[in-house]
């Protein structure tokens, strides 16, 4: 695989798409559109506030859309645009990493942590 040098938009865009919680945005949002609440309840962990905070940068990066539904009364859902489609496959594979390599990295984590607890 060819080097890739990155400036600090890059750097930055890397860390927006893939914070802490805009990847499970990402990956809920690949599987349909979602209300506020529906993704919420998918990610019972995070704050209104992160949450919002994450839909707006997903959205000014493109890979978010906010679509306003003509309901009775009016409703907010959240969809991936086509650029943030393109970002479903490498998504994908690396929460697949991730469950497949989790145990391991936790066993290095717990045998880095011995080793500097005894130095």
């Amino acid at each position: 695989m060819a080097e890739m040098e990155l400036d600090d938009e890059g750097r930055r865009l890397l860390d927006q798409l893939f914070d802490k919680w805009s990847l499970l945005v990402l990956h809920a949002l690949c599987d349909r559109p979602r209300r506020f609440s529906e993704l919420r309840q998918h990610m019972p962990a995070v704050t209104p506030k992160s949450l919002t905070a994450c839909l707006r940068r997903l959205e000014r990066n493109g890979v978010v859309e906010r679509v306003v539904l003509s309901t009775e009364p009016v409703a907010i859902e959240y969809r991936i645009t086509r650029l943030g489609r393109s970002l479903e496959s490498p998504l994908r594979a690396m929460l697949g990493w991730v469950v497949d390599h989790l145990n391991t990295v936790e066993a290095a984590r717990t045998h880095y942590d011995e080793q500097r607890a005894h130095s």
